[in-house]
């Protein structure tokens, strides 16, 4: 096992689930499934096929006999009819009638449809339980007062329960993405070679309805609401890209996330989850690494120039279709599941044991407080009867030798003793440090924070009370 190159997205990222929906094993089950759906609705619409037949076909749709399928391809260099061949020899009774009038796409497309929406159904359960972990977790910090930051410098404050609502609002229109397009997937159906179902026009001996019947009946027995109306060989390769797409909206999300809390992390206010055995450095035996979060990042790099495959493909495809998408389809598509199994799976563990130390946030918050304070320390003084530009002007100042104190001279924010000694403002030492409750100055947050997850986040986790309750295994 060790003289071959093997996929890290096997090895150490994506879960077993992800990775079986993508194995050969659920693909060439597909295939047979796709098979007796097909000969079912040919002989439910008139043709001669057999209860037995179908009965027969049904016996063996799980039992693959995988080593004649592989010898056929050695001969024929086809998958699919190596795949035909191997049914019949399980299926005597059958043979005649496997794969009748389909082309390859039937199943290889097909196929493809049915796996990615089922990929995409694990995601959504994955992405809820995300969303559920970041809902406790904004609800338990709603009114923890944090500095807030644009540009990455300290800004009016907010807390750490709402900077969390902006993390969980990203998921939230992830989802609605991802429903949009799960529930606009359709089947290619059975369009023939070029996707004018001219086999099976001559199949029912030219009766249109039986051939649009036919795309209804397969895709009702496999779980669908109908068939793409038109098509080449192949369904329309736009499809793969807004798959994709999706992924690429989550990795983006997570990786917003996963910047967060690096940073915090280089603050000491916020840390991802450290095992008590788990190594940071193999120099600095004190370092706690952001290891998952990086690795969110990682992966969600990776996820998000996957999109540019698709488009490749879907823009360059000829006419009603060439191979040239199936080499890249083969790669980009699991791979970028894997990948956002992988992501999603860190992102809930990550969630599932963020450390805050309120104390260390408590700290940063105070440090700048007096330069936050001082709008309001600046109404106070006016209604005590100063003049508004003066103290405008007067604080400025201030402020600027309190920077320079912090900045140059390594001490503290003494911005405060600055103003109480400034007759200008009239303000006692006491009566300013009771303007430092920092409670005072986030605004709505812890209010936005109860509005945002009682109207949106509640009804969309009740909706899914099946699927939570997820914990997320990280390999290495």
């Amino acid at each position: 096992m060790y003289d071959k190159y093997q996929s890290p997205l096997s090895e150490r990222y994506a879960s077993s689930e992800m990775q079986y929906i993508f194995s050969p094993d659920k693909k060439f089950k597909t295939w047979r499934k796709l098979w007796i759906a097909l000969a079912e609705t040919e002989k439910e619409l008139g043709l001669s096929i057999t209860q037995e037949q179908i009965d027969e076909l049904k016996a063996h749709a799980e039992d693959i006999n995988y080593e004649v399928a592989k010898e056929r391809e050695r001969v024929v260099r086809h998958d699919v009819m190596s795949h035909v061949y191997a049914y019949g020899q399980q299926c005597p009774k059958a043979k005649g009638i496997i794969h009748l009038g389909a082309t390859s796409c039937y199943v290889g497309d097909n196929t493809d449809i049915i796996i990615m929406s089922e990929a995409l159904r694990l995601v959504r359960k994955k992405l809820v339980n995300v969303m559920a972990g970041l809902a406790k977790f904004a609800a338990g910090y709603k009114d923890q007062p944090t500095l807030a930051f644009t540009h990455f410098q300290p800004a009016q404050p907010t807390t750490v329960g709402k900077r969390a609502t902006l993390w969980l609002q990203d998921l939230c229109l992830d989802l609605e993405d991802l429903d949009h397009v799960l529930g606009s997937l359709m089947l290619l159906g059975s369009k023939g070679t070029t996707g004018t179902q001219a086999s099976f026009l001559e199949l029912f001996e030219g009766d249109h309805e039986k051939c649009r019947q036919a795309d209804r009946m397969i895709a009702g027995k496999m779980g669908f609401s109908g068939c793409y109306p038109v098509s080449g060989q192949t369904y329309s390769r736009k499809v793969d890209t807004r798959v994709v797409n999706v992924l690429a909206g989550i990795a983006q999300s997570a990786h917003k996330f996963s910047n967060d809390i690096r940073l915090l992390q280089h603050l000491k206010e916020v840390e991802e989850p450290f095992e008590k055995n788990q190594i940071g450095s193999s120099a600095m035996a004190y370092k706690r690494n952001p290891m998952r979060s990086e690795r969110i990042a990682s992966l969600s790099n990776y996820v998000m120039s996957d999109v540019i495959n698709p488009m490749l493909v879907a823009s360059t495809q000829w006419f009603e279709r060439t191979l040239d998408d199936s080499a890249n389809k083969r790669l980009s598509i699991p791979e970028g599941f894997l990948a956002v199994d992988g992501i999603l799976d860190l992102y809930l563990n990550v969630v599932d044991g963020l450390v805050v130390y309120p104390k260390v946030i408590e700290k940063h918050f105070m440090a700048e407080l007096p330069f936050m304070a001082t709008e309001n320390i600046m109404m106070d003084a006016v209604k005590a009867g100063g003049d508004r530009q003066e103290l405008h002007e007067r604080i400025r100042t201030l402020s600027m030798e309190a920077g320079r104190n912090v900045k140059e001279k390594g001490l503290e924010n003494n911005l405060l003793e600055l103003i109480a000694a400034d007759p200008a403002f009239g303000l006692s030492l006491e009566e300013l440090q009771q303007c430092m409750e920092p409670s005072r100055y986030v605004g709505r947050a812890p209010k936005q924070v109860e509005e945002f997850l009682e109207e949106v986040v509640s009804p969309i986790l009740e909706k899914n009370q099946e699927f939570l309750g997820m914990k997320a295994e990280i390999h290495v």
